[in-house]
């Protein structure tokens, strides 16, 4: 029988020492199964487990987390965890990161570059073990300065400037580009784009694609048709679609890069009496719930919002597992989704692709990933 290990004068919880003894494993071995470390043999996981179970040994995270200097919370940095874009990017990251043992810190800087500075200053003081973010227009120093002191980052979305961390997003480019030919297919030739600060990569990465689809089809590129406003808000849309409708030659259709400016373009176009798709198709980027209630439907470019998150959690569990390992890029797949906000004779239809489509589309996918490795 083996022989009981003495607890010190007034503890009656049991240790570490203890579940190692009764496993018949080292307190290393305890701490690697319990904290989640992997690389474990699976029949040494299972008898820690079933020791820890007899013992009823809880660990304790606060004396880990001073050995350490890292707590297990993950700080998620987001322009607008309202919109609905976030959060589902934080449903998927949540689902991983709590199965792994992690908290969740929530921190929302409204596009706001200096509530950014104070809530990554703020996350640094809780001592996160990493961070997922989308940075604002211009990042600052301070991400840097978050890896600097060793705490792993994620990208998430948008790609930071001059920041090497390990990314996830989704192709821009060609999701602009299915939006535009589609309209292109429909008759379309004054096709306008509202789109977000060009500082972002979303928005110049959208415009891209907006643009290589009018030179495939031999059109001009106008940039009366094209306005930049703020990516956040219903104001933005709504303050773009009158700059549009006082152009010399009115837009017959939009394509509108977010979900606040698309409820916004649609307010000002239902306000200034432009029946929709009759007058004028409107395509937006980034499917909700409200795009298929609106009337009528809106036609977008979907992004998968929450795969983004489960995949941005699963780098940064990466990340922590091997600080060193090479950085890695995921470019996830944009999708058209018709409605009859474009005038389609197959509403709530998905978009099919020709062979030849199929083959420009694979084409641009792999220079959009190439491109957003190299960053």
């Amino acid at each position: 029988m083996a022989k009981e290990v003495q607890r010190p004068a007034g503890i009656t919880a049991p240790t570490v020492k203890e579940v190692a003894h009764l496993a018949g494993v080292s307190t290393a071995t305890v701490s690697r199964v319990l904290s989640g470390s992997g690389g474990v043999r699976s029949e040494l996981t299972r008898r820690v487990r079933s020791a820890a179970r007899k013992l009823s040994y809880q660990p304790n995270p606060a004396a880990r987390n001073l050995r350490i200097q890292r707590t297990r919370t993950v700080g998620m940095l987001f322009p607008d965890i309202e919109n609905p874009f976030y959060a589902s990017v934080i449903t998927g990251a949540e689902e991983v990161l709590q199965n792994a043992g992690f908290a969740l810190l929530l921190a929302n800087y409204g596009e706001d570059p200096e509530r950014e500075h104070s809530q990554l200053v703020t996350l640094r003081a809780e001592r996160v073990a990493g961070i997922l973010f989308a940075a604002s227009c211009k990042p600052s120093d301070d991400y840097q300065n978050v890896l600097n002191a060793g705490i792993a980052a994620v990208a998430v979305s948008r790609i930071p400037d001059g920041l090497n961390v390990d990314l996830v997003t989704v192709s821009n480019q060609e999701g602009a580009r299915l939006a535009v030919e589609h309209l292109l297919r429909l008759g379309h030739r004054r096709i306008g784009l509202i789109d977000g600060a060009v500082s972002l990569s979303t928005t110049r990465d959208r415009q891209v694609g907006y643009e290589r689809a009018l030179r495939d089809a031999k059109l001009p590129i106008s940039q009366e048709l094209i306005v930049n406003a703020d990516f956040s808000h219903h104001a933005g849309g709504y303050k773009a679609v009158l700059k549009l409708l006082d152009a010399s030659k009115k837009p017959s259709a939009l394509l509108v890069v977010s979900n606040n400016m698309a409820l916004g373009a649609l307010q000002a176009l239902h306000e200034h009496g432009i029946e929709i798709p009759a007058e004028l198709a409107v395509v937006g980027f980034g499917d909700t719930p409200s795009a298929v209630l609106l009337r009528p439907a809106l036609t977008v470019i979907a992004q998968p919002a929450r795969e983004m998150g489960v995949i941005g959690a699963r780098l940064l569990l990466e990340r922590l597992q091997d600080p060193d390992r090479p950085r890695r890029s995921i470019v996830l797949d944009t999708q058209l989704i018709v409605r009859e906000s474009c005038g389609s004779k197959s509403p709530n239809s998905r978009q099919f692709e020709s062979n030849r489509d199929r083959s420009q589309r694979d084409d641009v996918l792999k220079r959009e990933r190439d491109l957003v490795a190299k960053r």
